[in-house]
């Protein structure tokens, strides 16, 4: 940035950034600044920021050896057994500085590969990886080996992706896969399941906190003592899940009993009396918890981890493993600690940010291009939920709240993705404190309105204290640990692809000339838009279709492939029912699934423009306008211009949002009808991740004006620039799209960009709180901020050696904007940057 540039309003995040850059105008009396002595955690995250992640392939080897070893025997006790395999011996390392330990990689950035998935494209992608532009790992040419001929040949034929593909009619084959080696993704109807063996889940680490692994090993001793062994269901199905339990607790409590054993070892060796003191509490602390239950702050939080890292290491959960409540189960610790003298707010806040810097090492490997695409600068949903309600409707906001608050203003990493729960009573206080840290311009906190998840969980089945009690998990959705029990990855649906099909009667120009959807005649011959709409909204219902078959597929074949045991020994009804969490339908839950709406303004835009300009106004034919996006409105520019100016959603226009509006209903209605028939909900989302962008990838022109090949519209966010009218027209739109009295949608993801100047002072926090409020009193879902000078999105793509630590907020998590595709960072500077409030 020059001079000039600081004549505008700068976000706390830009001014650190100038103080990294040396420049002299950005000032340096603010936390961090030039002369403030670094931090345990900041020492800690300096040694490993902007590195290339690593591959470790320990736990895919450990996995490897010991399913060969157990062959034949009950999958869920497989699991459980390769779990203690790789307890007994993987590496254990203690990093430096470090208060809370236990990792799975190797030291630096790592990620852990999950072959049970998706093993029989291990070679073909370890050779792709660290040349792929998205996302890229680095790897050792003996791990390479070890890969290709120790690891990679016992999972070829073996792996739910092959599992999958092959159980697809040839109609949803060509509408998910391309015709390669590697099945790799159309970006059509687009299934998750092969590259994660869950979707985002929150467990219930309460109950590790307050019981410990040992007791919960001894009741799960006395559940298998009762089982009658005459009894052919107790001897084949609940035998197996009691042994598995108590083989996971073993498994964990060892893993933590060696780090234990290792920072003994190193405190033996070490000579600065600090250290050595740390050394000795870090080995008693491993070897008290989680086996036993926690006595104070510390205990807990290196409880958690471990519980949270060896989950990690059981299965690859869709947007990794979420936090919970964190404010609220370690609250107890923290108010006692506090109390006694034990702890200060300095002391929590030190504790926590280790944990931070120690998920900011685990990176989530995707080895597919359709999974590294969906999940730009590796990303990561570990969500820690604050705020909220208490089971009894109460305000539940503490003083840990606030410590988790200020430590994301003071310690601006991209870890953990931090979610706050807003509701109707909640304070001031609280909601100014969230603005703020709003205003620092990482993106964080993302906001989820008690005010409309709560009352849909009722409808949904929970009751008031399940409901109250919820969890954000993942990028934008929300877990009640003990209720919740479908665990099923989704389909994600280019909708912009059905739009396109309409054009080209079932075709489309990416593909040449296969047939994908429906032929639904030659559109130049409709004579009104009902015609056009009606064609849409067929091209929209075939996708479903395929859609919800894909998923029926995916339900009947994940409980062959993927166990829990950790997961289903933490959930009460998994407990209650002697089942693998991934078993279809357990008694007493309820599964709440859904499918993913990708390019809902692309779509609500493009047929508002072709109502308007093409029927109303008939400045132009249909003919007219399919021969101009062919030629991707090269010589078109008029018709384009004409195209672009027509109503558009996030305008809070009623032209566009009514358009919406149907597309909703008839989602959600062709949800409620089929639902059923696979026994689980599959609720209407509009979360695209990073997906928008390679979905965009794969659509030529749209009506709207928008040119081939770029991205698509996000979530239930307005077209890339087309928000014209405010911030508040924004919400307005969002809110006349949707249809109350329907249940059958989830969470909608909203992105807002704002210019520093507008939240300027305290004038410009209290302004942002209005926002909030208005947001939260029209019961949208979510919403998210990026709060930065476009100038600064600009210069660092021209000059991105200057801005290594610059966050920016994508879809539902922050990431580093240079370590974003081209194609994403275009989008986020696309996104209309709104000047006032």
């Amino acid at each position: 940035m020059s001079k000039q540039d600081l004549t505008v309003p700068l976000s706390p995040q830009e001014l650190r950034i100038l103080r990294e850059n040396g420049s002299a105008f950005a000032g340096g009396d603010s936390a961090g600044g030039e002369g403030a002595a670094e931090s345990r955690p900041a020492r800690i995250l300096r040694r490993f920021k902007g590195t290339t992640p690593t591959v470790d392939v320990e736990r895919a080897l450990f996995w490897t050896q010991s399913f060969k070893e157990t062959e034949g025997q009950p999958l869920i006790l497989r699991w459980a057994k390769a779990l203690l395999h790789y307890a007994k011996n993987a590496t254990v390392y203690i990093d430096e500085d470090q208060l809370i330990v236990g990792r799975g990689g190797a030291p630096g950035r790592y990620g852990i590969l999950y072959p049970e998935l998706d093993g029989n494209t291990l070679a073909e992608a370890i050779r792709k990886l660290p040349e792929r532009e998205v996302s890229p790992f680095s790897i050792t040419a003996e791990n390479a080996r070890v890969i290709v001929e120790e690891i990679a040949p016992y999972w070829e034929g073996k792996t739910f992706h092959e599992d999958f593909a092959r159980s697809l009619t040839e109609e949803t084959k060509r509408l998910t896969y391309n015709n390669d080696k590697s099945l790799s993704s159309r970006f059509i109807v687009n299934e998750t399941a092969s590259f994660r063996s869950s979707i985002q889940w929150v467990h219930d680490y309460e109950i590790v906190l307050s019981k410990g692994f040992f007791r919960l090993k001894k009741e799960a001793l006395a559940s298998l003592a009762a089982l009658d062994e005459n009894n052919p269901v107790d001897y084949t199905e609940k035998r197996p899940f009691w042994e598995a339990v108590i083989t996971v607790c073993d498994a964990i409590v060892l893993w933590a009993e060696r780090h234990a054993a290792a920072a003994a070892e190193l405190e033996k060796t070490e000579s600065d009396p600090r250290r050595k003191a740390e050394l000795r509490r870090i080995s008693e602390t491993c070897r008290y918890v989680p086996a036993y239950p926690a006595r104070n702050f510390y205990e807990a939080a290196q409880s958690q981890w471990f519980t949270q890292m060896f989950s990690r290491i059981e299965q690859k959960t869709g947007t990794i493993i979420s936090n919970g409540r964190m404010d609220q189960y370690l609250y107890p610790y923290y108010k006692r600690d506090k109390e006694t003298g034990l702890l200060t707010d300095d002391d929590a806040q030190e504790l926590l940010e280790c944990m931070w810097a120690a998920m900011a090492q685990y990176i989530d490997l995707y080895l597919s291009d359709a999974g590294g695409a969906f999940n730009e600068g590796y990303a990561h949903w570990e969500a820690v939920t604050i705020g909220g309600q208490t089971p009894e409707g109460l305000d539940a906001v503490n003083e840990l709240t606030y410590v988790f608050l200020k430590s994301k203003r003071e310690f601006p990493l991209n870890y953990p993705d931090l979610a706050a729960r807003v509701h109707s009573r909640s304070s001031r206080r609280y909601l100014a404190e969230v603005a703020e840290t709003i205003k620092d311009g990482t993106g964080f906190p993302k906001l989820i309105n008690d005010e409309e998840v709560v009352p849909l969980l009722l409808s949904k089945g929970a009751n008031f204290a399940e409901a109250y009690d919820y969890s954000v998990s993942g990028c934008a959705e929300c877990r009640m640990p003990n209720r919740d029990t479908y665990t099923s990855p989704n389909a994600y649906i280019n909708f912009a692809a059905a739009l396109e099909m309409v054009f080209y009667n079932g075709k489309m120009l990416k593909y040449g000339g296969e047939r994908l959807g429906l032929e639904t005649g030659d559109i130049t011959q409709c004579a009104s838009f009902d015609e056009v709409l009606d064609m849409y909204l067929k091209q929209q219902t075939y996708l479903l279709r395929h859609a919800f078959i894909q998923q029926h597929e995916i339900i009947r074949l994940r409980a062959l492939h993927f166990a829990t045991p950790l997961g289903s020994a933490l959930h009460k009804l998994c407990r209650e029912n002697c089942l693998d969490l991934h078993t279809p339908q357990i008694p007493g839950g309820i599964d709440l699934g859904y499918f993913e709406f990708i390019g809902y303004g692309t779509v609500i835009d493009s047929l508002a423009a072709i109502k308007k300009i093409v029927f109303e106004e008939k400045r132009f034919t249909l003919a007219q306008l399919k021969e101009a996006m062919k030629h991707n409105f090269e010589g078109y520019e008029t018709i384009r211009a004409f195209m672009r100016n027509a109503p558009r959603y996030g305008n809070n226009d009623v032209y566009a949002d009514e358009i919406g509006r149907l597309l909703d209903l008839h989602a959600q209605q062709f949800s409620e009808k089929y639902s059923k028939t696979l026994g689980v909900r599959l609720d209407l989302r509009y979360v695209p991740f990073t997906s928008h962008v390679p979905f965009g990838k794969v659509v030529s022109a749209s009506p709207n004006g928008r040119l081939a090949w770029s991205p698509l519209s996000d979530g239930s966010s307005p077209t890339q620039g087309a928000d014209e009218n405010g911030p508040d027209a924004i919400l307005l739109s969002n809110y006349a799209t949707k249809n109350f009295h329907r249940n059958e949608h989830a969470a909608r993801l909203l992105n807002v960009k704002l210019s520093p100047s507008c939240v300027k002072g305290e004038e410009g926090t209290q302004k942002l709180v209005s926002f909030i409020e208005t947001w939260r009193d029209l019961k949208l879902w979510h919403i998210q901020f990026n709060v930065m000078n476009q100038e600064t999105l600009l210069d660092a793509k021209r000059h991105p050696e200057n801005y290594r630590n610059l966050l920016v907020r994508i879809a539902g998590y922050s990431a580093y904007f240079t370590e974003l595709s081209e194609d994403l960072q275009n989008d986020i500077i696309a996104r209309t940057a709104h000047g006032s409030l």
